[in-house]
């Protein structure tokens, strides 16, 4: 699927079975196991947009599992829907299944995802009745919508904003070792700053970008 809004690896596979060229922050372990993954899957006839369902659908279910504060086992299923949320790209382009609809679908999914973890979260602090963690997750509701957002308005008007040191899957690793720390104090409370900070720096990093790119125009 083409990516237009989504903050994920582009993962490009020239012919099946022939070397993949990895344009995304991937460690070679990841890119391994994204590669091995894939080429399994494309033997059967799951569907990239399948695995777009499923990844949004386990997104769905680490969210009950902050809500009933289960929050260790919440952090582990949060880092497999990214990965899922990596795969179905990879798939579609590897069986040569990429459609317009499935990039919209897919960024759709991901904004749905990455809500759905946000809105766990809230309700836990809600119970603890924390004040700063209701805050926080406010915010980074607002400033990872807004990372998102930046590019798709300027790829929409024809401009390049692939910029942004903190997208979406920082921000899923981050959240993710949250919930696994969750036991050490304020650990969750840490991350969600980090993600409030970082997004914003990302936001404004991408208007400076396009703002550069209208000037030269």
């Amino acid at each position: 699927m083409d990516r237009v809004a989504s903050e994920k690896q582009q993962l490009v596979i020239k012919s099946p079975g022939i070397r993949n060229v990895l344009t995304y922050r991937l460690t070679p372990l990841a890119a391994r196991l994204t590669q091995v993954v894939v080429r399994l899957l494309a033997r059967t006839s799951i569907t990239p947009g399948a695995i777009t369902w499923l990844g949004f659908l386990i997104a769905v279910g680490a969210m009950v599992l902050i809500i009933t504060e289960h929050l260790f086992a919440a952090g582990f299923v949060v880092l497999v829907a990214g990965f899922f949320d990596m795969l179905d790209g990879a798939l579609a382009r590897h069986t040569n299944q990429t459609t317009r609809f499935g990039a919209v679908l897919d960024s759709v999914l991901d904004r749905f995802s990455e809500s759905a973890l946000l809105i766990g979260i809230l309700v836990f602090f809600v119970r603890e009745m924390s004040f700063t963690g209701i805050l926080l997750v406010g915010v980074a509701l607002i400033g990872s919508f807004s990372v998102s957002y930046v590019r798709a308005r300027a790829e929409a008007l024809g401009m390049e904003c692939e910029v942004g040191f903190f997208t979406r899957p920082e921000r899923v690793v981050v959240l993710a070792l949250g919930l696994i720390l969750s036991q050490i104090a304020y650990a969750l409370v840490i991350a969600l700053a980090i993600v409030v900070v970082l997004s914003f720096v990302s936001v404004v990093q991408r208007l400076v970008h396009v703002w550069q790119q209208t000037k030269v125009k």
